[in-house]
């Protein structure tokens, strides 16, 4: 039963990993679209209208919203997983 909880543990191990690279581009994108938001001029931008200002601003949020609910995702499944590890652990320690 142990080797099985082993197995598991480093299937899951593997794919957090995954999902933190991931996680790590998506800060990457969300960090470099900032900065290009903050080079911005204050006054005057030239977008051609305001609509295009407000395009290129809601994208930026977006990958911002995506990128934590990201994160947040990332946390709940590590949570859950240490809930089942520590249930599968009290298991054993009662047998």
């Amino acid at each position: 039963m142990e080797q099985k909880v082993d197995e598991i543990l480093l299937h899951v191990s593997q794919s957090q990993q995954q999902l933190t690279r991931l996680l790590e581009t998506e800060r990457h994108v969300a960090v470099r679209m900032a900065q290009i938001i903050h080079n911005l001029p204050d006054e005057d931008p030239e977008f051609g209208n305001l609509g295009g200002l407000m395009d290129n601003s809601s994208e930026v949020n977006k990958s911002v919203i995506a990128y934590l609910n990201g994160l947040a995702d990332l946390q709940e499944s590590m949570a859950e997983l240490l809930e089942k590890v520590m249930k599968e652990l009290n298991g054993q320690d009662e047998e």
